[in-house]
């Protein structure tokens, strides 16, 4: 088979069918800063360094994306949040952004021309698509509008909204999905090729299935409604058996899967319908060989890759910033080895 380009591999492998091999998704943004020895702060003061650190890296581990997305807390300053800036580690929201005292009514919509944050994401993603074209795709982020409340309101509050008020959790979510549309809509309008989802609640693991029905599986259908683009859905590690044919039918062309979850049998429930995007461990990582590198990477190939629906990727969303290069490299190398197709028969699980 022809070498593809990235676009084409992953979008072959989201419409399950063979690419040439199978994708690599390397979630590398916080390593910028290392890759250009920078401070965190620093690093994400100027859209250019997040450009030129995502094109380097993209290179360096021959990964088959690139990422939009800065960090979680931009939304969540967005919508009058601080964020707490580390050196070694991802910026985080400060306090929620509403008081314990403070009423919903007072929480206003976003205007993204009044949100200096995101709009360095969105020259970023403009300076991205105008550096690679159509060669790479470019994933902007989404909270989704039943998560970002954790940010909004704090844990307890929302969870106390959620289950005893439907009527005021509804017009929250009206407020988040119509800024979770308009934000999606601009990264896409601005180059990118999809949007991540990104919505932990969604997990089993963190909401039961009959309340998820209930509240977030209708917010992510009537958000992906009135977005412009694809989307794939990450569930920051949580568990994804037990949601899979929920996740399939709000429209979401994949889902991130966690590291405790057998990758066959995902496989066996997804194929033809989502794409499997996952599921390397990455606290893991840091203390693998370049041996057990590649023998995670064969064993994940085989329970997922064949007839395509699979791209190689960190269970959560971002690689801890301090997994060595070279066991990235053995990442990648191994992708390269026993990664294209046709595969291996003899690696190839039934």
């Amino acid at each position: 088979m022809c070498a593809m380009t990235s676009a084409q591999r992953v979008f072959t492998t989201l419409s399950h069918q063979e690419p040439d091999r199978v994708p690599l998704a390397l979630n590398l943004v916080l390593r910028g800063a290392r890759e250009l020895g920078l401070g965190m702060r620093e690093y994400f003061s100027d859209p250019a360094h997040v450009v030129e650190a995502q094109l380097r890296l993209q290179r360096k581990f021959s990964s088959d994306v690139l990422f939009g997305f800065f960090h979680a807390a931009l939304e969540y300053e967005a919508w009058g949040g601080e964020v707490v800036f580390t050196e070694d580690g991802p910026p985080n929201s400060g306090e929620p952004v509403l008081g314990p005292d403070q009423p919903l009514s007072t929480l206003q919509v976003p205007d993204l021309a009044g949100s200096p944050g995101l709009l360095k994401v969105l020259r970023a993603i403009e300076s991205m698509k105008a550096q690679v074209g159509d060669e790479v795709p470019i994933l902007g982020v989404a909270l989704s509008p039943f998560s970002l409340p954790v940010m909004q309101l704090g844990f307890d509050r929302y969870m106390d909204l959620l289950l005893t008020d439907r009527e005021a959790f509804w017009s929250l979510m009206a407020k988040n999905m119509a800024f979770c549309q308009a934000w999606g809509n601009a990264q896409l309008a601005a180059g990118a090729s999809a949007i991540v989802y990104f919505d932990p609640l969604a997990s089993p693991t963190m909401t039961p299935r009959p309340l998820y029905l209930d509240t977030g599986f209708q917010v992510a259908k009537e958000t992906f409604a009135g977005l412009k683009g694809p989307t794939v859905t990450l569930l920051a590690s949580g568990r994804t058996l037990g949601a899979l044919e929920d996740l399939a039918a709000t429209g979401t062309l994949g889902v991130g899967v966690s590291c405790h979850e057998d990758l066959a049998q995902v496989k066996a429930a997804c194929k033809g319908r989502l794409t499997i995007i996952g599921n390397l461990n990455g606290l893991d990582m840091l203390r693998w060989s370049q041996a057990q590198a590649e023998e995670v990477v064969q064993d994940a190939v085989a329970k997922a890759a064949s007839g395509g629906g699979f791209i190689l990727c960190d269970t959560h969303g971002e690689i801890p910033w301090d997994v060595p290069d070279d066991t990235l490299l053995a990442v990648s190398e191994a992708v390269q080895a026993w990664g294209r197709y046709p595969l291996q028969p003899a690696r190839v699980h039934a």
